[in-house]
């Protein structure tokens, strides 16, 4: 018996499974529609035999953003990939050469989205030098203290993010119970929640309030407990340790040559911290250690951030004990126009080194802004760390890189 075929006064669902849909629809193909413009894009977009492409995002949940990853796969295993980029362009720079010195601040927040104050930071910093302001003591602690409390929001949302990709639900729930404690610490302090906007140039928005001290103070008192509680957690979690150790080992040489900063090149066993190597601020008045692992791999990367975390702990305890009085702001004129002339400044973000070149021609707006952001350059590691290892721990090796891809598209 035949199943008669609908005619066209009915009803076609697309849940009927007689029905077949046009044969492109729903079909992405990961070769791109045009000639190899590279020897490069040649080689990769070549298969060998048994050789099979994948294309994962850009609507991926664990590319931690709008990454669109093309791996070339033999069985299981990665043999190559191209990260394609650009699905989230923002054009920040451009629109930050198009603004006075003053708004180019609210430009910068949403880059590195979880860790806005070091976007505001670095380029806030250049302006400074290009201005010859020398900014007032309580601020630079204020700076510090507020910034170290970002570092850690950023931190505990890497654990809960890196975690999932490798299968865990529970520390991800942790994790924003952590950092929504302190977002809205720093909002009562900023006014925001995630693009802060509160770095000015020559100080801070605003000063410390009640609000915020009793905050700070309440979370203060049990933070050392919740970090040792969050990272027991998954340091006593076999299935993860298993997973995440000897997972993405990169060695020194490679991680000087990938040009790789932050806990990504101190997992390596290199001690380079901006806040030491070249000191800014106040941190040279302050005691912390800079920890470093020697593995390499995707577990050190982890342990090393939580220890970051425990060092950002002692630095906040004592900005609160050594706080000059105080004004917040130097005195400035409204409207900025520094000397011609460019400066260089960087600070060391949650994800590593984090820097703005600015260029000024003598007007009111900044003639070059370029921000160099350290996600871009670990991006270009995911290539040199794939390569061998299973489809399954692809997502696991670029979370424990910590890409946010804010910065990426700029």
């Amino acid at each position: 018996m035949t199943t008669p075929t609908p005619t066209a006064s009915e009803h076609r669902s697309t849940d009927d499974p007689r029905i077949t849909l046009d044969e492109g629809v729903g079909v992405f193909e990961p070769i791109p529609p045009y000639p190899p413009r590279t020897e490069r894009e040649a080689e990769f977009y070549t298969l060998g035999d048994g050789e099979m492409f994948i294309n994962m995002g850009p609507q991926h949940p664990s590319t931690h953003g709008v990454l669109r990853v093309v791996l070339k796969l033999d069985g299981e295993k990665v043999v190559d990939l191209d990260p394609v980029l650009g699905y989230l362009h923002r054009g920040v720079e451009k629109l930050c050469e198009n603004a006075d010195y003053h708004q180019t601040i609210s430009q910068v927040d949403p880059l590195e989205y979880i860790s806005s104050l070091f976007c505001e930071w670095a380029p806030v910093t250049a302006y400074e030098k290009l201005l010859d302001v020398e900014v007032p003591r309580r601020a630079e602690y204020i700076r510090v203290l507020s910034g170290e409390l970002n570092r850690i929001s950023s931190h505990a949302l890497f654990m809960g993010w890196f975690a999932l990709d490798l299968g865990g639900l529970t520390p991800i729930l942790w994790s924003f119970i952590e950092r929504d404690e302190i977002v809205e610490m720093l909002a009562a302090l900023t006014g925001q929640r995630m693009l802060f906007n509160y770095f000015r140039i020559g100080g801070v928005n605003g000063d410390l309030n009640h609000e915020f001290l009793s905050r700070l103070g309440d979370w203060m008192s049990r933070a050392v407990g919740q970090v040792e509680a969050n990272t027991k957690l998954l340091n006593e979690n076999e299935i993860f340790v298993r997973r995440a150790s000897g997972l993405g080992v990169v060695d020194q040489e490679t991680a000087i040559r990938l040009c790789m900063t932050g806990a990504n090149l101190r997992a390596t066993g290199i001690p380079f911290d901006l806040r030491r190597t070249h000191p800014y601020s106040i941190y040279p008045e302050l005691e912390f250690d800079i920890p470093t692992r020697s593995e390499g791999d995707s577990l050190a990367r982890y342990l090393l951030r939580m220890e970051e975390v425990k060092q950002s702990l002692r630095i906040i305890d004592q900005c609160l004990d050594k706080m000059p009085d105080g004004p917040i702001m130097a005195k400035l004129p409204r409207l900025l126009r520094p000397r011609p002339g460019r400066a260089w400044a960087a600070v060391e973000g949650p994800r590593g080194v984090y820097g703005a070149y600015a260029i000024s021609d003598g007007t009111d707006q900044p003639f070059r802004l370029k921000i160099h952001d350290p996600s871009f350059i670990h991006l270009q590691a995911v290539g040199a760390l794939l390569p061998g290892n299973l489809l399954a721990d692809t997502m696991a090796i670029m979370a424990s890189l910590d890409p946010v891809m804010g910065g990426v598209d700029k």
